[in-house]
């Protein structure tokens, strides 16, 4: 990938559903190139996709963070476990790094994000943990 190719990936993560010739004009780029790239870049497997974030999909979850996780020893399977079974977790990621595990919380309230950070901090084996809230969402995917 070059430096046209970021451009018009940077462009699209701004906004996707700008026309090629909007594109175009905003990298100062022809409509054919932008297409041809667009194209290589689906082909490649660089862009798998197209999302579209509705009020529904933030209104879901108003408190929503991301809590990064330190396991200790070989705990990680059975941890895994015991997270997917807590129903305001979206999604489990294993990592590395210096964070074993990152998992998507939301919960309707500040409240009931804290009592999941709490229940997850007490599961054995989890020797550290860092949680951000998200304030906002640009684009999910």
């Amino acid at each position: 990938m070059d430096k046209t190719d970021e451009a018009v990936i940077a462009a699209l993560r701004h906004d996707a559903r700008a026309s090629l010739s909007d594109l175009a004009a905003r990298l100062g780029l022809s409509r054919t190139t932008v297409r041809s790239r667009l194209a290589r870049l689906q082909e490649r497997g660089e862009i798998v996709g197209f999302s579209v974030v509705t009020r529904a999909d933030v209104a879901r979850d108003p408190v929503r963070g991301l809590m990064m996780i330190g396991i200790e020893g070989r705990g990680a399977t059975r941890i895994k476990r015991q997270l997917a079974a807590m129903s305001e977790l979206r999604a489990v990621h294993a990592t590395s790094g210096r964070w074993d595990l990152i998992v998507e919380i939301g919960s309707a309230t500040l409240a009931d994000f804290d009592r999941v950070l709490d229940r997850i901090r007490q599961l054995e084996g989890i020797v550290a943990s860092e949680t951000s809230l998200l304030l906002s969402t640009q684009k999910a995917g």
